[in-house]
């Protein structure tokens, strides 16, 4: 199963090698894009569907159980990115993707059939929770295989704005999301929403998981034959001789994730919740502004090509963990949507440094037989225990009377990715797809000298 994508890239002014590579992008991200559209769904919609699945209570009491379940779904994750690594570094990544696509299908087609709290009682919640979990093993493998995929497909010098493309899908599964919720909000009232139009846009995502299967059965594989075939591919052996890496990789996805998260799924919900924005208001902010976030990762990309992924890394957790702060305070204290678009464009900004690199930055740190593996595995721990809990813990600070404190709180996990993009070596020079593959090496001296 050899690739010439993998084995003998062409020129990058290759008309068809260009076009050919283009397709591949086209073909593994249309599958990310459903992925993470049907997994943003839950966030989005949980305002209707919230008091179908839970006993009566206040709004707030509500959300925070559907949060928690939405943090278990996040927590099946690093099981999704060993399993989905292991088969993507043995079997290929075309394989994996194809396999983690179907699953997501199938958990979002069963939200859409649940049946309420009403019909079966505390069943209900628990077949919630069922398929929550489903789609958190799917995303928690599409990540690192996609990351892989796209990584691997770019030509040396565009690496960059070629992996940007992954964050537009995963943005753009958020932002259809988002127009699925504001169009729904047009043509139908809340008690409609509530009594079962909630359940439209998950049959829309099982529906459109469907054509990127199709899209996805014509992807070349990028991994080698002898790299599939080695004993150490996707093995724990294998990536623990690279426990350096994964532990940078842990520190810098713990902050961006919980910033990513903080400002696009928690956003909605902080909005209304908080700043007391009308709830169509602060669906169509969060639509414009997750709009725009998208198209501008492409940009932060080919910035990361120009001037390092170091660089692009500290110039994140720098300006984010400087920023969040009075930037939390201030758009919880407006209801005026283009101040609140102005406040969240902001944040959104800084941390497109990291999420226009954020699977090249963690490719570049592996080497091709634990590639998956590697990225995978750590992007889920970190995003589960930081990223999947973001809104479950600030909704939980609200509850006990200190909201204020949940910026303090991501300010402080910025910092240690802030020391991360320290430590990290620099790709160009010391990566497995451009730099001398010595990654270990670099950070054993970096590591000696902060201690010293």
């Amino acid at each position: 199963m050899t690739d010439a994508l993998a084995i003998a890239p062409a020129a990058p002014d290759d008309p068809a090698d260009r076009r050919r590579r283009i397709l591949a992008i086209v073909g593994s991200s249309s599958g990310n894009l459903v992925e993470w559209y049907d997994f943003y769904c839950y966030a989005f919609f949980a305002l209707y569907f919230a008091p179908v699945f839970f006993p009566s209570g206040d709004s707030t009491s509500q959300l925070l159980q559907t949060a928690g379940i939405f943090a278990v779904g996040f927590f099946m994750r690093p099981v999704g990115g060993w399993l989905f690594g292991r088969i993507a570094d043995r079997l290929g990544r075309k394989t994996s993707m194809m396999i983690s696509v179907l699953m997501m299908c199938a958990g979002s087609l069963l939200i859409a059939v649940l049946p309420t709290y009403e019909t079966v009682g505390t069943l209900a919640p628990v077949f919630l929770l069922l398929a929550r979990m489903i789609q958190g093993l799917s995303v928690g493998g599409e990540y690192g295989t996609s990351a892989t995929y796209m990584s691997e497909v770019a030509t040396k010098g565009q690496r960059g704005f070629y992996a940007s493309f992954q964050y537009v899908t995963l943005i753009g599964g958020q932002l259809l999301a988002s127009l699925v919720l504001v169009t729904l909000q047009t043509v139908m009232t809340k008690e409609q929403l509530q009594g079962g139009g909630w359940r439209i846009p998950f049959v829309i995502g099982a529906l459109a998981a469907v054509v990127a299967l199709f899209l996805r059965r014509s992807l070349a594989e990028t991994a080698t034959q002898d790299n599939l075939d080695s004993k150490d591919s996707g093995t724990f052996a294998a990536l623990f001789k690279h426990w350096r890496a994964f532990c940078v990789v842990l520190a810098y996805t713990a902050g961006g994730s919980l910033s990513f998260y903080t400002f696009t799924t928690y956003m909605q919900k902080y909005l209304v919740n908080t700043a007391h924005m009308p709830t169509v208001l602060a669906s169509r902010t969060m639509t414009v502004a997750l709009f725009t976030y998208m198209i501008i990762q492409p940009f932060f990309g080919w910035l990361s090509d120009r001037i390092g992924r170091k660089t692009n890394m500290l110039l994140f957790s720098g300006l984010t963990m400087l920023l969040v702060v009075p930037l939390m305070t201030a758009i919880g204290g407006t209801t005026d949507p283009v101040v609140a678009f102005g406040l969240i464009m902001t944040g959104m900004i800084a941390i497109s440094f990291y999420t226009g690199i954020s699977g090249i930055v963690k490719a570049e740190l592996f080497p091709t037989h634990v590639r998956a593996l590697g990225v995978g595995l750590s992007y889920a721990i970190a995003n589960s225990l930081f990223g999947g809990t973001a809104e479950y813990v600030a909704l939980w600070f609200k509850n006990e009377g200190m909201e204020s404190t949940f910026p303090w709180y991501v300010a402080f996990m910025l910092a240690i990715s802030f020391a991360a993009s320290l430590i990290m070596p620099n790709p160009k020079r010391h990566g497995y797809l451009d730099g001398d593959g010595t990654v270990e090496e670099a950070l054993t001296r970096k590591t000696r000298l902060v201690a010293a």
